[in-house]
C-alpha cells in the first residue's frame, strides 16, 4: 500500500491528539507534522519545500475555524504554492456556504468533525488520490446542481452581468472570493460592515442569486471579475 503523508491543522491540541490516535491505527498513513493554525502551517509547508518536493504531505486535514488567517484562507495559499498538496477541510458546520468556500479555495474535501474514524479514512484516501470528497450527500448535490444550473447559462451573458456591478462592488466582491467575511472585507476597505452588507445584497439582487454562497460561485465560475 502506498504511504499517504499528512499534516493536521487545529488550533486545540486535544482535537489534534484524536484524530492522531485514529489514524495511527489505519494502514498506509502517517501523520508527518502539526500545526496550530495557518501561519504555522505555511511556515512548515515553505521549510518542507526547500528540503525538496518529496517532504510535503500528501494530504492537509485543515480545521475550517482557526484563529488569525482562517482555514479556507490557509486553504487557497496552499493551492496555489504547493500543487502537489491535497486539502481536507474538518469541520463542526454542515453549511452550504462553508462547503462551496472551502472548495472555491481548492479544498477536496470537507467532512464534519464528528465523522467515524471509517470515513475519516476513506476520505483521505479519497483525496490523496486527486479524487473528491464530501461527508454529506447534500453537499454533493448542492455542488452538482448548482454546476448543471451553470451549464445552462449561455456565456454571452456574462458581460451583461459584470456591467451591472460598480468598481467598489468589484472589489468587495473579490475579497467574499478570497473567503473574507464582512467585517473582515470593511476593516480593509475602512467601511463600515452594514455598508459591505448592502454592497452585497444589491449584488444578489442585480444578478439574480439567492445568497453569497452562490454570489461567489459565479464570480468563479463565470469570472466576473
Amino acid at each position: 500500500m502506498t504511504l499517504t503523508r499528512l499534516m493536521l491543522v487545529d488550533d486545540h491540541s486535544i482535537v489534534r491528539d484524536g484524530i492522531r490516535l485514529l489514524l495511527e491505527q489505519a494502514d498506509g498513513l502517517q501523520i508527518i507534522d502539526e500545526a496550530n493554525d495557518g501561519e504555522e502551517a505555511l511556515g512548515k509547508l515553505k521549510s518542507m519545500m526547500a528540503e525538496g518536493k518529496e517532504s510535503l504531505p500528501d494530504v492537509v486535514l485543515m480545521d475550517i475555524s482557526l484563529p488569525g488567517m482562517s482555514g479556507i484562507q490557509t486553504t487557497q495559499l496552499i493551492s496555489k504554492q504547493y500543487k502537489s498538496v491535497r486539502v481536507l477541510m474538518l469541520s463542526m458546520h454542515n453549511n452550504e456556504d462553508y462547503i462551496l468556500r472551502s472548495a472555491e479555495a481548492g479544498a477536496l474535501g470537507y467532512i464534519l468533525k464528528d465523522s467515524s474514524s471509517d470515513e475519516m479514512i476513506k476520505a483521505i484516501r479519497a483525496i490523496a488520490t486527486g479524487d473528491k470528497y464530501y461527508s454529506s450527500p447534500v453537499a454533493s448535490i448542492i455542488l452538482s446542481g448548482y454546476m448543471q444550473q451553470l451549464k445552462k447559462d449561455p456565456k454571452a451573458r456574462r458581460g451583461d452581468r459584470t456591467s451591472k456591478l460598480s468598481n467598489k462592488e468589484k472589489e468587495i466582491l473579490g475579497h467574499l472570493v478570497d473567503g473574507m467575511s464582512s467585517r473582515e472585507i470593511a476593516a480593509k476597505l475602512q467601511l463600515s460592515v452594514r455598508t459591505v452588507d448592502n454592497h452585497r445584497a444589491n449584488m444578489m439582487r442585480r444578478l439574480q442569486v439567492r445568497n453569497a454562497a452562490e454570489l461567489v460561485r459565479m464570480a468563479v465560475e463565470e469570472k466576473l471579475l
